[in-house]
């Protein structure tokens, strides 16, 4: 006799189906997958067709990916790159939070709310969503430009503002009890002391104790045992954190800072980011659930305008704000279309203010809905951000790659900085013409006085690759100095044009690594030629002749490709035996391992000066 399935098991199955159908649904309608999580989950929510009867369940699971994707934006920051951002944290965030909170709460105020009940609303709604902003960021590959981290400083302030917002709620509060304010501002005090003890805490811990313990972990040779290390330290700062009444995204966000200069930095990347992904989904799906669709049908008029008249007052004032900062009128107007929607901390504020009698829960559900529309409609918004023109005035004297007749060449060049400067000049001197495109003004602009012909185009659009003659190329140099946009050109390079050569320069060994999955031709750290070079003259001057210095390097290069293929063909621990670690070396033929992957293995063969059968 069979046996009826769970209903956690049905519950799972839909979540999933209903995300597979969605998002590649929205994402191929360019509205992005944020808003198909969010349909995703008013269909299947209480108020659609009713699968889930309690979405506060799916969003206290679901807020974790939240958590992660923000430990995965610390793991890419380093602290000295932190505290260069501390004027934007704590200058222009908490501008903005000052600016857009006291606009919001005077039109609060000219729509009928109490003050006290037009503050909260406003300052719910000036706590932007730090899972759909950081989403839409990665969407359009800007979370780790100077744009986004600029974004990323002010989701950084609005998460700690919660914390004294929490506490403006508890004082704001009627009082029938009459319990003493000394009593309550002791609290109060008590309460920031915890939180400080819980950051500094866990700034210490991650400093100094998590290193040392990966290094012990690894020695196990157990992956499994690294991931679930992983997730350990992800959960666990956010639970310090939660404990402590701060925001649990923040707690993971300082935890991932403190590990970004760790050995392990990208094996704590790659093991949390499946998780990262279906996590986060299942966020905006449970915040879709949360949409009460029958209060917003019996109040739709009053709710809309709610929305386009925060949304708007938002966005004016992240704009000036933004243009205060001395930020370009182009990435003000991104900044404002991004932020201009409420945020999940809102949730808790709201609920805060209805359980101490603040404002009733009627309203606490309306001013939830208005941040739930919001989140929904700013998704709608961003294609339009493609429509803004163009700063012309940085562009003078500079020719677009768009409007040129004579661009395609036999090899395309992407990059014209110190590497690809250097890399042209072989294919210069023999008579090679160049296709150069380069997406920096001034530095178009300072070669041309050098007599080189650069035209000014985003290797990362696809567009551009078609106007810079990419079809007809014999080779495309990607030379550009973001890890990113290089991968990102390879991908659309070998996905429209496979039988095109594309050869790549690398930032480290992991990126390396992800090129070679990516199956490029060809790719070369940027520094490891010129270290090797360097360490032939230091061997000269130390007394070993051209011959044994040049036997020594051409052994180091011989072990560093054989690693490299053993890397990708495992992970990052792979082939740490060929690594040179301090003993005396005497340079010994070294067969390397075999791999499947014709590409690979010729590369390899030439790395180690090998001959190939008919080669």
């Amino acid at each position: 006799m069979p046996t009826e399935p769970s209903t956690d098991l049905i519950h799972t199955v839909v979540l999933l189906a209903a995300a597979v159908l969605a998002v590649p649904l929205f994402r191929r309608m360019r509205l992005g997958s944020v808003l198909g999580y969010l349909v995703a989950g008013v269909v299947i929510g209480p108020f659609g067709i009713g699968v889930f009867r309690e979405p506060e369940h799916v969003l206290s699971v679901a807020e974790l990916g939240v958590v992660m994707f923000l430990f995965i934006i610390g793991l890419e920051m380093r602290p000295r790159r932190l505290w260069n951002m501390r004027r934007q944290i704590f200058g222009s965030g908490l501008v903005q939070v000052l600016v857009c909170g006291a606009s919001l709460t005077a039109l609060g105020m000219m729509t009928g709310y109490r003050p006290a009940v037009a503050f909260i609303a406003a300052m719910g709604f000036v706590l932007t969503s730090t899972a759909t902003v950081m989403q839409l960021l990665d969407e359009r590959g800007e979370t780790l430009a100077v744009s986004g981290q600029r974004i990323v400083s002010i989701l950084l302030l609005e998460d700690l503002a919660i914390v004294p917002l929490l506490a403006i709620v508890a004082v704001l509060a009627p009082d029938p009890a009459g319990a003493a304010a000394g009593g309550a501002a002791g609290s109060n005090w008590l309460k920031l002391g915890v939180a400080l003890a819980a950051v500094t805490g866990l700034v210490a811990v991650s400093r100094w104790l998590l290193d040392p313990m990966f290094e012990i972990l690894a020695r196990s040779k157990a992956r499994e045992v690294m991931t679930a290390a992983a997730l350990l330290v992800v959960l666990g700062a956010a639970l310090a954190m939660k404990w402590s009444g701060l925001s649990m995204a923040l707690g993971a966000f300082v935890a991932g800072v403190m590990l970004s200069e760790s050995n392990f930095r990208h094996e704590l990347e790659a093991d949390i980011e499946p998780f990262r992904g279906i996590l986060l989904g299942l966020f905006f799906m449970g915040v879709g659930m949360s949409l009460d669709l029958a209060l917003v049908i019996d109040a739709w008029a009053a709710i809309l305008l709610t929305v386009a008249g925060y949304m708007l007052v938002k966005a004016l004032g992240v704009y000036a704000v933004a243009r205060l900062g001395r930020a370009g009128r182009r990435e003000s107007l991104v900044r404002a279309t991004l932020m201009a929607q409420g945020g999940e901390f809102a949730f808790v504020l709201y609920a805060a203010a209805a359980a101490t009698g603040l404002i009733d829960a009627r309203t606490a559900a309306a001013l939830s809905a208005v941040v739930i529309v919001s989140i929904a409609v700013t998704p709608l918004f961003v294609p339009l951000l493609r429509l803004l023109p163009a700063r012309r005035s940085n562009l003078d004297g500079v020719e677009a790659v768009q409007d040129a007749t004579d661009v395609a060449a036999s090899v395309l060049l992407i990059g014209f900085g110190r590497f690809g400067q250097i890399a042209s000049q072989a294919l210069l001197a023999r008579g090679i013409d160049l296709a150069i495109i380069d997406s920096d003004p001034d530095m178009i602009r300072a070669a041309a006085g050098f007599g080189f012909k650069v035209y000014y185009g985003d290797g990362t659009r696809l567009d551009v690759l078609h106007a810079s003659g990419g079809a007809r190329a014999r080779a495309i140099l990607v030379c550009v100095d973001d890890k990113r946009s290089t991968e990102r050109i390879v991908e659309l390079v070998k996905h429209e044009w496979p039988l095109v050569p594309v050869l790549a320069r690398s930032y480290d060994r992991q990126h390396a690594i992800a090129l070679i999955k990516a199956n490029v031709d060809f790719q070369i750290r940027e520094t490891f030629e010129s270290a090797i070079v360097f360490s032939i003259a230091t061997l000269k001057k130390l007394g070993a002749t051209a011959e044994e210095a040049a036997a020594v390097c051409q052994e180091i290069r011989r072990r560093d490709a054989a690693r490299l293929e053993l890397q990708v063909a495992g992970d990052l621990r792979s082939g740490t035996d060929l690594v040179i670690k301090g003993h005396r070396m005497t340079p010994t033929p070294l067969t390397p391992p075999r791999r499947a992957g014709k590409a690979l293995s010729e590369e390899t063969a030439e790395a180690l000066g090998e001959r190939r059968p008919g080669g």
